[in-house]
């Protein structure tokens, strides 16, 4: 018996490739986001009689920055500074990234508080290829939480 399309839809992952981006409520198109993650470092502090006691106390620090990957190709309808702007003004800026469903409403997302691009590299240039222009910037975020929407 074959499942309705409400069930198929509940209970089948989304599709990885069916999101977007927003930075300071500018949509951006990527073809790759990778990296997030909440990562918390912690310290274990040992006292003078842990050795006996075998007693040792963890502490969880605030949250570190961690580095997230973005990947587009360069449209000539798009604003292809806009990175380059953003690198060599280097000031923290919120963003978005919001998987979408099937009909491209936004479903789960990712809100990052402060990012700040510390790389940009330009594409590969090659004579014998026909793929396409990608760059890719590399930023420096914190402040990371899932979010419905």
């Amino acid at each position: 018996m074959a499942d309705s399309r409400d069930m198929q839809r509940s209970s089948y992952p989304l599709a990885a490739y069916n999101f977007r981006v927003n930075v300071s409520e500018t949509s951006m198109s990527f073809t790759e986001v990778s990296g997030i993650a909440v990562d918390y470092e912690h310290v274990t502090y040992r006292h003078g009689l842990s050795y006996i006691e075998g007693e040792s106390i963890k502490t969880f620090s605030f949250d570190s920055f961690l580095s997230i990957t973005c990947k587009r190709g360069t449209v000539l309808g798009s604003n292809p500074l806009f990175l380059h702007e953003w690198l060599t003004k280097r000031d923290l800026r919120s963003m978005e990234v919001s998987l979408c469903d099937e009909k491209g409403a936004p479903v789960l997302g990712w809100k990052i508080a402060a990012a700040v691009p510390i790389s940009l590299k330009a594409p590969t240039f090659s004579a014998s290829t026909n793929e396409p222009v990608i760059e890719t910037v590399e930023l420096k975020a914190r402040g990371i939480s899932v979010v419905t929407l």
